[in-house]
């Protein structure tokens, strides 16, 4: 079956060969702990290259002018493409009693490797600005997960096409069979927004009590719940962008809706916000949230790996903290427009209006990352044409 995806070959032949570097030198070992008296720290990043820009241009150097014999790196599985792979060796290096080549992890797997015993359990008595976030909010996670940012994925649309936007999934679904051509979403496997729409199609057609194990556990035999979703999906891939073409990344996703190209689709509320102060974006679109069911939101966490050196855990632990301070989500707020962790009311009014309706406690949780894993694979089989 053949994918349709906005990607370059040569692009993406020219990507696997730097991710897969990327991937190898982040689960080498980790010999070196300090250098002239600075402890180097690197933050292993899965995910796109605004969370890269959020560590290097924002959180880290604000850090290191705080801290000036910490000195911290970055280094990035772009789109979390080799998951597993970092996964599978973190777990060998757990197992033998290794150090890895990253000190803090920021990766969708963090709750996952965490609940493994892969990383280190936490609490505010060595991150104490962790007191301050809901409890909530930490039970997504584990107690070797540490928030730091929330978002949710919202439907986006142009005001100036769409007069009446569909408020629930029954209404998009809808929508998009009767405009063809003007929704796209991304392959699932390659964003996350993308991977929501997908995850709430297939939700519809699952029971609340089934929601809630496929977001906790994970039961292989529960997949057979997703064929309904799946075939509508099937069935919705004429109507999309290009008569099924899917985009590769929230990022073209967001691209198309700024150009005019399409008038509809899922974009993650940090990025829409962002998207709209860079001018990627026209005022004209506009976002709201869905209902029956919604797309999905969560907490983003970070995990110190358990085989951690003690000085480098330290300084990892006050690497955390500093994210979790009001300036640390100040800074966040303003580079990804993520929801903050922390009590509004501990930071600036401008920062606390402009996420006044967030709750990241309160967000529809996706599925366990092994369902996720295995509904992209089976998207990629089932539904491009």
């Amino acid at each position: 079956m053949k994918t349709r995806v906005l990607a370059g070959l040569a692009i993406a032949a020219a990507a696997t060969v730097a991710l897969s570097g990327c991937v190898q030198s982040a689960n080498a070992s980790n010999a070196a702990d300090t250098s002239g008296g600075t402890t180097n720290l690197t933050v292993f990043i899965s995910g796109d290259t605004n969370v890269q820009d959020l560590w290097d241009k924002s959180l880290i150097p604000a850090f290191e002018k705080a801290n000036p014999k910490i000195h911290v790196s970055t280094s990035i599985d772009l789109h979390g493409e080799h998951d597993a792979q970092t996964q599978a060796n973190l777990a060998t290096a757990v197992k033998a009693g290794k150090s890895v080549a990253y000190d803090l992890v920021d990766a969708g797997f963090v709750s996952t490797a965490g609940k493994a015993g892969l990383l280190s359990t936490v609490s505010d008595s060595t991150i104490p600005n962790l007191k301050d976030v809901p409890e909530a909010t930490k039970q997504q996670g584990g107690d070797s997960a540490i928030p730091y940012r929330a978002s949710s994925v919202l439907l986006a649309y142009d005001s100036s096409k769409v007069t009446d936007p569909p408020e629930s999934l029954d209404d998009l679904l809808a929508w998009i069979t009767a405009n063809p051509g003007q929704f796209a979403y991304n392959s699932p496997s390659s964003g996350g927004s993308g991977g929501s729409f997908v995850a709430t199609v297939l939700a519809k057609y699952l029971t609340a009590d089934e929601q809630a194990t496929m977001q906790t556990t994970y039961d292989k035999s529960l997949e057979s719940k997703w064929d309904k979703g799946f075939a509508a999906l099937e069935d919705l891939g004429p109507s999309t962008y290009q008569k099924g073409v899917y985009p590769n990344g929230n990022d073209q996703v967001v691209q198309l809706l700024g150009s005019g190209q399409i008038a509809m689709a899922p974009v993650w509320s940090d990025q829409f916000i962002t998207s709209q102060k860079t001018g990627v974006i026209p005022k004209t679109v506009k976002a709201i949230q869905i209902t029956d069911p919604s797309f999905t939101g969560s907490a983003s966490f970070l995990g110190i790996p358990k085989t951690e050196p003690k000085a480098k855990k330290a300084a990892a632990e006050q690497l955390a903290d500093f994210v979790l301070s009001s300036k640390g989500q100040q800074l966040v707020a303003s580079a990804v427009s993520g929801y903050p962790v922390i009590p509004l009311d501990s930071l600036p009014a401008s920062v606390a209006e402009q996420f006044a309706d967030a709750n990241p406690s309160q967000l529809r949780l996706g599925f366990q990352s092994d369902f996720a894993a295995d509904m992209n694979a089976a998207w990629d089989a089932k539904v491009p044409q």
